[in-house]
């Protein structure tokens, strides 16, 4: 089982700040927001570590590590990180003698602490617990409704800003084998590796997965398509499920960028999907491809909340608006994104994404917002904790 931390700082950045980077590396987080409170879930939690603040209201820091030194059995010892903002040799040596095992001076970079929790732990933690444990990645398919209506524009994007505005970390799958896209719209030659080096390998495993990821400018991993399309008839139905479950434990987000049959191929990557963003525009044609695919994806027992209606060009005329569109599918429309068709269709021409090279036009403005949506989970910076601290 995953390791439990307790938390406690009165500071609710820190405390956000502190829970995402934790929860992100598979460790268990309790929040405690002053020095009382925190003893108390000492004895209720049973945590197996404690990062503990100095200046707390109620009980301080070194009142906190004292009364569960002295309360603790001889047994156990749940080893304390101390946090705090002093630099002074006094104060680390007096929080040493409360009892902590450690202590660290604000802010501090996450990688050293995890660092130092992971050292602690292993000193001190139960051979059944884990250290931590590789987050699992949320696996989003984008499937578009009809050709031309701008689903692989937005999965690269989204990609993009997953990545470089909420801090993830962002795989991209370019699930279009025969006729895929990303190598020109991210400015990739043909000699770079494919799911095809996967594919054909005697034994598929995490360790080659990662060596054919493709990384590119912006921050984000690709897993490319066939260089070309007769190759793709290598790739069969049961690999990407296969593939996909080894990129869940190395990315906060796998983005699968789907064709449009409907086939074994894709009903396996709609089936390991946690969610799939249906893409669409407001015409008739498109209307009439959403409900059938709506429909299709209820005989597949998908639950209703698995599949996500994103309008794109929203803002586009086409004599049909939201509420029209809304009222020939009886389905709400889950997500909008402008129009601005000639940015997008020109940055995509040009190998450089908006999102990676003009994040704050008013198109990259409306797909941030639905990045945002996206990722649920409260965010925090992830740069250096505790530099807002006392």
């Amino acid at each position: 089982m995953a390791a439990k931390i307790l938390v406690v700082d009165d500071d609710p950045n820190v405390q956000r700040l502190l829970q995402y980077t934790l929860k992100q590396e598979g460790y268990d987080v309790v929040i405690a927001a002053d020095g009382a409170e925190g003893f108390r879930l000492w004895g209720d939690e049973l945590p197996d570590l404690i990062l503990l603040d100095v200046m707390l209201p109620k009980l301080d820091g070194y009142q906190v590590a004292s009364k569960i030194r002295g309360e603790e059995a001889s047994s156990s010892h749940v080893p304390i990180i101390m946090l705090t903002a002093e630099r002074e040799v006094e104060q680390k040596v007096r929080g040493l003698r409360a009892g902590a095992d450690d202590y660290l001076i604000k802010p501090f970079h996450p990688a050293e602490l995890l660092a130092r929790i992971k050292s602690l732990l292993a000193r001190f933690a139960p051979r059944d617990i884990l250290l931590a444990r590789p987050p699992m990645g949320r696996v989003l398919a984008f499937y578009g409704a009809k050709g031309g209506v701008g689903t692989t524009t937005i999965a690269i994007n989204a990609a993009i800003a997953l990545h470089r505005e909420m801090g993830r970390k962002v795989c991209l799958v370019d699930a279009n084998l025969q006729f895929g896209d990303h190598r020109v719209f991210l400015d990739l030659g043909l000699d770079k590796k494919s799911v095809v080096d996967i594919v054909s390998a005697p034994n598929i495993d995490v360790d080659l997965v990662r060596q054919v990821m493709v990384k590119h400018d912006s921050g984000i991993d690709l897993l490319l398509a066939p260089p070309s399309p007769e190759s793709a008839d290598l790739v069969h139905a049961d690999h990407l499920p296969q593939i996909i479950e080894h990129l869940r434990s190395l990315y906060d987000y796998i983005l699968i960028d789907v064709d449009k049959r409907l086939d074994d191929v894709n009903l396996g990557i709609f089936e390991a999907a946690d969610t799939v963003f249906v893409v669409m525009t407001a015409d008739l044609s498109c209307l009439k491809n959403v409900r059938l695919i709506l429909e299709t994806m209820g005989h597949l027992g998908y639950p209703a909340g698995k599949v996500h209606l994103v309008l794109n060009r929203s803002n586009a005329f086409t004599g049909i608006n939201v509420k029209n569109a809304e009222g020939a599918l009886k389905r709400t429309i889950d997500h909008q994104v402008v129009n601005e068709y000639r940015g997008a269709i020109s940055a995509l021409n040009s190998g450089s994404p908006f999102m990676f090279s003009k994040a704050d036009s008013p198109l990259g403005n409306s797909l941030l917002q639905f990045t945002r949506a996206v990722d649920k989970p409260e965010t925090a910076d992830a740069g250096t904790v505790g530099a807002a601290a006392r």
